[in-house]
Order: C-alpha cells, then structure tokens, then sequence
C-alpha cells in the first residue's frame, strides 16, 4: 500500500525530529563501546553510519520537498506557458553588451 503525500510528509517530519536524533544517540554508543580506532577509520564508521540510517526510509523522503501531486494548481489552469502566472516566470535575460 503506497502512502498518501500527506503521510510521508508527516512520516518524514517524525523519522527526522524523533528517528534520527534517537539513531545517533544509539550508533554514539555503541561505536563508544568499542576499542578506539584510528582517526580515519573512525571517520569512515561514522560516515557510513550516517548514510547508513536513511537507506530504509528512501521511499518515505522521495518528493517530500515538492508540491503536494493531489493539489490542482491555483485557478484551475493546466500545464504550460498559461498555468504559469506572471508574477513567476524571470525576466528576459539581460545580454552582456547592454548596460
């Protein structure tokens, strides 16, 4: 069963502000508990540790950053040059030679 936007908008918020910090405390520890390896070696545990976490939970982050799919744009209009409103599109390039 696929989630909806609004729960892995949701889901994502919770792994982050409760997930991560309580996964740190954890891989903190248990590395702690180890015999001390060398500086890069310890770097490298930690960094694959710190990838490590988000591999799980790839699928709950994919498109959270976006817009909601489920909303219709505002004021009905379609894709293309028209749904977008003036106010955000750019301003001509301006060319090197003009000041």
């Amino acid at each position: 069963m696929a989630l909806s936007y609004k729960a892995r908008r949701r889901l994502s918020l919770v792994i982050l502000l409760i997930g991560l910090p309580v996964y740190i405390v954890l891989a903190v520890t248990l590395v702690g508990m180890l015999p001390r390896p060398t500086f890069l070696i310890e770097l490298a545990i930690y960094v694959g540790l710190g990838v490590l976490w988000a591999v799980p939970f790839r699928f709950v982050f994919l498109g959270v950053g976006q817009a909601d799919p489920d909303v219709p744009p505002p004021g009905g209009a379609t894709d293309g040059p028209a749904a977008t409103p003036a106010a955000m599109t750019s301003p001509p390039a301006k060319k090197a030679g003009n000041r």
